[in-house]
């Protein structure tokens, strides 16, 4: 399930919103309006965007995600969203399975356990 973690500081509760990492979907950032920066002396980058955080949690919820947590850490406030994906058919044998189940492409296991 994807999740994406937005924050900002207290005191800049307009704007900016940090709101992905470098590894966040980049069609994501694009929509957020989100540009890739890195601070000096810091070694990762991370999207920010001039919106408050309340138009990014508006725009991500149009996108089918929903918070699922929020806190505040000292100065910066942080918001936990998810968006549930559509479980995949497990009976499917053309859907990438956990073959360790054995339920690949079959039907139900029956496990026996000997002690």
């Amino acid at each position: 399930m994807p999740y994406v973690l937005i924050s900002t500081q207290i005191r800049l509760e307009c704007g900016p919103t940090i709101c992905g990492d470098e590894k966040s979907d980049p069609e994501l950032m694009e929509y957020l309006g989100a540009k890739l920066t890195q601070q000096v002396g810091n070694n990762f980058s991370e999207y920010r965007t001039d919106h408050s955080p309340r138009v990014v949690l508006d725009m991500l919820e149009h996108r089918g995600y929903m918070v699922v947590g929020q806190c505040g850490t000292g100065q910066t406030v942080s918001w936990t969203l998810n968006k549930t994906l559509p479980e995949p058919n497990a009976w499917d044998p053309s859907v990438a399975a956990d073959k360790e189940s054995k339920c690949y492409g079959g039907g139900p296991v029956n496990y026996t356990y000997y002690l």
